[in-house]
């Protein structure tokens, strides 16, 4: 039964997580980017948006109470002088997790969590959006008629060098330790 599972626990005591989310934090300020495992960076999402909904705000207390979570004065002004005004005309999702794989020494599902980056506004996108909404129906005409009349170019093949190969060591050349290993 899931009664009062609000968060994951992350294998640590309440203070430990509590720093643990702090650094974490601080660091995704500083870096804009971090890798870490898919359950931190789950915890983390919240926060770091959160986070910059204060920044967005821009008042004393909101400075405050982000000053109080980061406890970075570099990192406070970082948040309110350039991330919070990248996100003016975004209401949430501020944040993406990308899953890299998974870690090599115990197994640990590895993902990578950053602040999205700017958003390139596009002028008449409406009006591009409209008429691409007709051309469509038009141009697949067209291209049925261009695949029927003309041929495939043939494929180019490229040549490249052969790779140069190391010649490798017989069983019999590798020498023997006094103590009976190979070495």
């Amino acid at each position: 039964m899931r009664h009062g599972m609000d968060h994951r626990k992350l294998g640590r005591k309440p203070a430990h997580r509590k720093a643990l989310l702090r650094n974490l934090m601080n660091a995704l300020v500083h870096a804009e980017r971090i890798e870490t495992t898919v359950s931190k960076a789950k915890e983390l999402r919240p926060l770091a948006d959160r986070l910059i909904t204060l920044g967005k705000a821009g008042t004393l207390h909101s400075r405050r109470r982000v000053f109080s979570l980061l406890t970075d004065k570099e990192a406070t002004d970082k948040l309110f002088a350039t991330l919070a005004a990248r996100f003016v005309g975004r209401q949430g999702g501020y944040t993406r997790i990308l899953r890299t794989g998974f870690r090599v020494g115990d197994g640990a599902e590895m993902a990578i969590i950053e602040y999205l980056p700017v958003e390139e506004k596009k002028a008449g996108g409406k009006k591009k959006k409209a008429a691409a909404k007709k051309a469509p129906a038009k141009a697949a005409g067209k291209k049925k008629e261009e695949k029927e009349t003309s041929r495939p170019a043939a494929r180019k093949v490229k040549q490249s060098a052969p790779k140069p190969t190391k010649p490798r060591a017989s069983r019999g050349q590798t020498q023997k330790t006094p103590e009976g290993g190979q070495g």
